[in-house]
């Protein structure tokens, strides 16, 4: 007789609070993380990281969006901005917000648009 078996989470819920030490979200310098912050790695990572964390360091070696680091990782905001604070407070990678439009809300710069025509009718 086979011993019985342990249901399976099926929303990974176990695995999360696995890979953040139950916590729930980031605190300290993570707090401002938003879907377009850009994350570059600043060191290697070291033998006996944990795995997730040496993947973000891998991936992030050319500046990647929280966003899109979220989807090769296959894992939530909340999740991954709980190990990007590990990271930060590490010294191990960088936060870099994105550069705000000028005049945000009032359509793209005119001038910056001809300079671009321009260019791309020298080609």
């Amino acid at each position: 007789m086979s011993a019985p078996r342990r249901p399976t989470d099926p929303s990974g819920l176990e695995r999360y609070y696995v890979l953040t030490g139950g916590r729930s979200g980031p605190g300290g310098s993570a707090a401002s993380l938003d879907v377009a912050t850009l994350i570059v790695a600043s060191s290697a990572a070291v033998p006996g990281m944990q795995h997730e964390h040496e993947e973000i360091i891998r991936r992030c070696r050319d500046p990647l969006s929280v966003a899109e680091l979220g989807a090769h990782l296959g894992l939530p905001f909340n999740i991954l901005a709980v190990l990007l604070a590990d990271l930060l407070d590490a010294g191990r990678v960088e936060a870099r917000n994105p550069i705000p439009a000028s005049g945000a809300g009032r359509g793209p710069d005119l001038a910056l648009l001809e300079e671009v025509l321009s260019g791309l009718q020298r080609l």
